[in-house]
C-alpha cells in the first residue's frame, strides 16, 4: 500500500504531461550590419510595422518583445517620453489552418493463398478511428531593428524573424505562452550569426 500511495503523484504527472500537446522548435533566422556596436544599447521602443493592426493580440507579443530587448542590453524610454534613439519595428502573423488527412478513414485490403486447407483470397476492411487532424496554429514574428533618425531607406541594424507550429489546443496557442516562447527564442544568442538559421526548442 505504501509502494502504490508513492507511485500516485508520478501517475498523476505523467497524465498531466499527456494531455499537453507537443510543441515543435522554433525556426529561427537573423541579419545584421557588419558592425554590432550599435545594437544591443540605448534605449529602444517596440512600434507596429507598417500595414500592422496595434490589436491586444499585437500588444502581448510586443511586450514580451521588449522583455527581451531589456535583457539584451537596451533600456526602454522613461514614462513621458515621446522618442527613442532606436526603434524595434514588429510584424506579427497568426494563421491557423486544418490539415488534410494523408488517407482516407476507410481502407480496403485484399490478400490471397494458394495451397492447403483453406486457401483462397481473403478481403480485409481497416476502419480509422484516429477522427480528423487536430487544427495547427502557425505563429510567425518579425523584428528590425533601425536608428529611428535614418531615413526610411537606410539598411536595418538587424533583422530577425521566428516561425513556429502548434497544435490548437496546445497552450502556446494562446498569446500568453506563445509570445514569450517566440521572443526568447528569436533573441537567444543575440545578435546571432548573420544569414544562419537556427532550430531553438
Amino acid at each position: 500500500m505504501r509502494t502504490l500511495t508513492a507511485l500516485l503523484p508520478l501517475t498523476a504527472a505523467l497524465a498531466l504531461s499527456a494531455c499537453v500537446a507537443p510543441v515543435g522548435p522554433v525556426e529561427v533566422t537573423r541579419f545584421h550590419a557588419p558592425d554590432t556596436t550599435r545594437i544591443g544599447r540605448g534605449t529602444i521602443r517596440v512600434e507596429p510595422a507598417q500595414g500592422q493592426a496595434d490589436s491586444l493580440e499585437f500588444r502581448t507579443y510586443a511586450a514580451a518583445v521588449a522583455r527581451e530587448l531589456t535583457r539584451i542590453g537596451y533600456t526602454e524610454p522613461l514614462p513621458g517620453q515621446s522618442g527613442s534613439a532606436q526603434v524595434a519595428l514588429l510584424t506579427l502573423e497568426r494563421n491557423t489552418y486544418q490539415p488534410q488527412r494523408e488517407r482516407g478513414p476507410v481502407s480496403v485490403g485484399v490478400g490471397g493463398g494458394t495451397g492447403g486447407y483453406g486457401s483462397g483470397v481473403g478481403l480485409g476492411i481497416g476502419f480509422d478511428l484516429s477522427g480528423k487532424p487536430k487544427e495547427q496554429v502557425e505563429t510567425r514574428v518579425f523584428v528590425s531593428i533601425r536608428e529611428r533618425a535614418a531615413p526610411p531607406t537606410a539598411t536595418a541594424l538587424w533583422e530577425g524573424r521566428a516561425a513556429f507550429v502548434v497544435r490548437g489546443d496546445s497552450p502556446l496557442a494562446q498569446a500568453p505562452l506563445g509570445s514569450a516562447k517566440v521572443a526568447e527564442a528569436l533573441f537567444k544568442g543575440f545578435p546571432g550569426q548573420s544569414g544562419e538559421t537556427i532550430q531553438v526548442k
